[in-house]
């Protein structure tokens, strides 16, 4: 089994850590945006109307909360990992950053 934590440090893992994912995906994401590459669906999420990309995130996040109901481990991870990309969208879109985020839940830890 392999072990990771939230900062993206792991024991043996055979693939690269959540925070590298994150941070792979992210600059992706911000690479669409600068040069959106045609045909592409993360382009028309960053660039096209924006109440089609929110409708997206509470779309995923139903879907969740209905693999999470049902005890659907595999839809469940699926569909996490669905959401994390639309809100990483939506990230990029609206020019957060990891570090901003990182921030607010450090804040929080305060609390």
């Amino acid at each position: 089994m392999v072990t990771s934590d939230l900062l993206g440090e792991s024991s043996a893992a055979p693939f690269p850590s959540v925070g590298e994912v994150l941070e792979d995906v992210f600059g992706v994401l911000e690479s669409r945006k600068a040069e959106p590459p045609e045909g592409s669906y993360t382009a028309k999420l960053l660039l096209g109307p924006q109440d089609k990309l929110l409708k997206k995130v509470a779309e995923e996040a139903g879907e969740v909360i209905i693999a999470a109901r049902d005890h659907d481990l595999a839809q469940l991870r699926y569909e996490i990992a669905d959401v994390l990309y639309h809100l990483m969208v939506v990230m990029v879109r609206e020019g957060l950053t990891w570090d901003d985020i990182a921030a607010e839940l450090s804040s929080r830890r305060r609390k």
